[in-house]
């Protein structure tokens, strides 16, 4: 189904549309390496981000999450598919094609927060330093005037986030983790972006700050919600249940793949495909149904395992089929279709749970 059918019925255009994305990698590397082997990072990946809406993009690791985050920005340049950013004046631009001075401001849109904080922040840099730097470098020399009211701006953005104007002559690594998340959280808030990508923002920290930063964030989307600034978030993670708390509407990805997309509180209790129900059961949840007699695995293939394939081919048909316990014969011969299965419910798999 495309992402426009997709899509009909919303309450609120989205400000990021990603129509079947596509992106491999070279299995080796190296001047002597063998060309023509390929990891398939992402395969088709088509969604929608909503004006202030938080959407979580969620499965195991090396599944594609982050790679399909990171060509939003385009630290990876996409093999296929169409990147549309709607700007707050009603136009529509394609970022794969941005260059220059339009890419600047598109990257003045679309902040990136990375997992791990101590890597992500100069430890060379004053606080000060690391938050402006970026809108320094986006302002350019002709700019010099807004420039001066930056130290203002980095003060109010980095008590809003929980700290102190103390803190910008200190130095990141005098900082506990939570702490440096809270500052790349700042950093990235400081241009007053249309979308916040959120990498695994917690899943470095401590399980009694996670909570925390989880609830920080909720305060900087409800604070924005409530004095209409436009805020959406791209919110990656592989605890389903941490998602469902946090977004509004959550992507199942795995092998590169949208399996299951919906609001989450439907995902939470209602979620039909059967990789739904192992990431819940895997993060505590108890499975909603089990496997029954009628609904048992296809026979294995000889020389044929339970493990899933590697990400050097693309399945030729189900993607979760080799780990699935109601997998049937066409499962492992047809690729199924994103198709709907409720309201802004949609499903890909060829018999969804329906507990």
């Amino acid at each position: 189904m495309s992402i426009a059918n997709r899509e009909q019925g919303r309450d609120n255009a989205p400000v990021i549309t990603v129509s079947n994305l596509r992106k491999r990698f070279n299995l080796e590397a190296g001047f002597f390496a063998r060309m023509g082997r390929y990891v398939h990072a992402v395969n088709g990946v088509s969604l929608a981000i909503g004006r202030s809406e938080t959407y979580g993009l969620v499965g195991e690791s090396g599944c594609g999450k982050t790679t399909t985050a990171r060509l939003l920005v385009r630290m990876y340049e996409a093999d296929e598919g169409e990147i549309l950013f709607s700007g707050r004046d009603g136009s529509v631009e394609d970022v794969r094609a941005l260059k220059g001075r339009e890419f600047k401001q598109y990257r003045q849109r679309v902040k990136y927060i990375f997992q791990d904080p101590a890597r992500s922040l100069n430890p060379r840099m004053t606080v000060y330093e690391v938050l402006t730097s970026g809108a320094k470098w986006s302002m350019g020399e002709r700019r010099a005037a807004e420039k001066a009211g930056l130290k203002d701006a980095a003060a109010a953005i980095l008590e809003e986030v929980g700290l102190s104007a103390a803190d910008l002559e200190r130095r990141p690594a005098e900082f506990s983790g939570g702490q440096r998340q809270r500052i790349s959280i700042a950093r990235g808030l400081i241009m007053k972006p249309d979308v916040l990508i959120c990498d695994e923002v917690v899943s470095a920290l401590d399980v009694s700050i996670q909570g925390q930063i989880l609830n920080l964030l909720l305060d900087l989307r409800n604070s924005r919600e409530s004095s209409r600034q436009e805020l959406s978030f791209l919110f990656i993670a592989h605890d389903l249940k941490v998602a469902c708390y946090f977004c509004d509407r959550i992507g199942v990805m795995y092998r590169g793949e949208i399996m299951e997309e919906a609001p989450a509180a439907e995902i939470w209790s209602h979620g039909l495909h059967p990789y739904t129900e192992l990431l819940f059961s895997s993060a505590g949840k108890p499975p909603q149904a089990e496997p029954s007699a009628a609904a048992s695995p296809a026979p294995a293939k000889a020389g044929k395992t339970s493990e899933a394939k590697s990400v050097t081919a693309e399945a030729d048909g189900c993607a979760f089929a080799l780990r699935c316990p109601y997998a049937e014969g066409r499962c492992f011969a047809e690729k199924p279709e994103l198709a709907a299965a409720g309201e802004r419910h949609f499903v890909r798999c060829w018999s969804p749970r329906r507990a």
